[in-house]
Parts: C-alpha cells; structure tokens; sequence
C-alpha cells in the first residue's frame, strides 16, 4: 500500500537504498540511510539520462529523477563512455571496506562525486575524503556537487603519480594492473585499498588489500570492469607475468618487491609489486 503523503520519487529511494543496504551485506544502519539522502541526480547530467544496458544506451522517457534510482550506469559523458557507475557493485564494495566515522578516506575516479559524497557520510563525524579526478571536466563537476558536503577536497590530477595522504581507505574507480606503490604506502595499520584489478583483457575483479602488521592481506571479491585507470597501465611492458581467471582468484597476499622478490607463489608480477596466493 502506498503511504500517503510521500512522493513517487521518495518511494522510489527508499527502496533503491534498502536495496543497497542488502546488497552490502553489511550491518551498519547507516548505509540504508545515506543511499536514501544523497540524491543521486544531483551528480549527474541534466535528464533525460542515458542507462546503460547490454552495452548500449536508453533513454529515459523524461527527466523525471525517479529513473535514476535502479542498478544501472547512467553516463556521465557518454561520448567518452563515462558512466556513474552501478549501484549494487559500489553497495557491496561499501560494504567490504566498511567506512567509519573519523577516517580519512582517497577516492580514486571520482568522476562527478555521487559516491564520494557517500564515502564522506559515512566518514563523518570527524573523517575526510579526498576525491582524485584527472578529467577536467568532471573533476570541476565534481567540486561543484560536493560543496555541500563536510571534509571533502577535490584533486584534479593523475593519482598514480600524486602523493596520497596517509589513508585508512583508498577506493579506487579505475582498473590497473598493479596498485602504485604510493598508494600502498599511503595505507595506515588496518588501512583498505579496493581497487579493480585487470591484469589481462579478458581478466577483471576487485582485489580488497589491508594492512596488517603481517602484511598486505589480498582477498578477491567479485568480477569487475571500469575504464582503464590513466597512468595505472604504466606497468604494462614490465609485466612478467599475468594471471588467468583460476589463478587471479587465488590471490591471498601482496608483496612489494622491495620488501620481499617473488617466489614460487606468486600469481602476477610487476617491476614494483607481486601477487602471491600464500596467505599472510
């Protein structure tokens, strides 16, 4: 039954944020409560918008903002095939690193800021987020989207060339082959990095790392595609190896060839970093 006195569109977001708040799985009430406040069509394109479906666009039959609340890209610049990405993925990942209030969170890809705005509500109170976008374009976007939001800066620039702040989260919206060791680095104890991880074209998932004081603990999480990470791909001709499907999945730890050189586990292995399938 339709509860009288809310709108279409406030139906519309409560069930899109309960859908979220389950696809997390997590038990943090206030997920469910931060994808139902922040409006996703303020990050976007003026509508009608184009949803991505089966690798084409659709357009919606108006601009009504109640279109944009499903699990589905919505671009961004359609042109350059920059999408907000999927709901549902970015739920189940928030639900992985588990953001808390006080931590000091890198948004990698920002694009216009949509889920950085969600990264920073669930920092607050007392956490910051710094959002790093290369795109011109979007990265004035995105200053202009999350003015209204506490502790947020936007960096136009290359991420993996910049230097991170010290970091208790690090999320990262574009594929690589290897994280850049300044982004390790960057992690705090018990620090997150999840970032999507394609070593081959026909291979991509997102690779949860945190730091432990034994290590850098891998754990894969699921299939995953983004465009490609500027930069990220800079690893590419020092490739030694790369994994398939099996052994990309078999992934437990992360090593810094500075640290420790690779030995008879190790699944991928780039010039400065190398992915075993021994555990810590």
């Amino acid at each position: 039954m339709k509860d009288k006195g809310v709108s279409r569109l406030d139906q519309a977001k409560r069930c899109y944020a309960k859908l979220m708040a389950a696809e997390s799985k997590s038990d943090d009430p206030r997920l469910e409560r931060v994808f139902e406040l922040v409006p996703r069509e303020a990050f976007l394109p003026a509508g009608p918008w184009k949803v991505m479906v089966d690798y084409r666009y659709f357009e919606t039959p108006t601009d009504d903002p109640v279109y944009v609340y499903q699990n589905a890209l919505i671009a961004l610049d359609a042109a350059k095939g920059i999408n907000n990405g999927e709901p549902c993925l970015h739920a189940a990942w928030i639900g992985a690193v588990a953001p808390r209030p006080g931590e000091r969170i890198c948004h990698i890809g920002a694009g216009t800021g949509y889920y950085t705005a969600i990264l920073s509500m669930l920092a607050a109170p007392g956490g910051s987020v710094e959002a790093f976008e290369i795109d011109h374009a979007l990265a004035a976007a995105a200053r202009r989207n999350l003015a209204p939001y506490e502790g947020v800066m936007v960096t136009r620039g290359d991420a993996t060339l910049l230097e991170l702040p010290a970091a208790d989260l690090i999320y990262v919206n574009a594929a690589v082959l290897a994280p850049p060791r300044s982004w390790l680095q960057a992690l705090r104890p018990n620090g997150r990095l999840i970032f999507p991880w394609q070593p081959s074209n026909s291979v991509g998932l997102a690779i949860l790392i945190t730091r432990t004081e034994k290590g850098l603990d891998a754990k894969p999480l699921m299939a995953a595609w983004f465009i490609p990470c500027v930069g990220g791909a800079s690893t590419q001709d020092a490739r030694v190896k790369a994994p398939g499907w099996s052994a990309a999945w078999s992934v437990r730890s992360l090593w810094l060839t500075s640290e420790r050189m690779p030995d008879a586990t190790s699944v991928a292995t780039y010039e400065h970093v190398w992915f075993s399938s021994s555990p810590l």
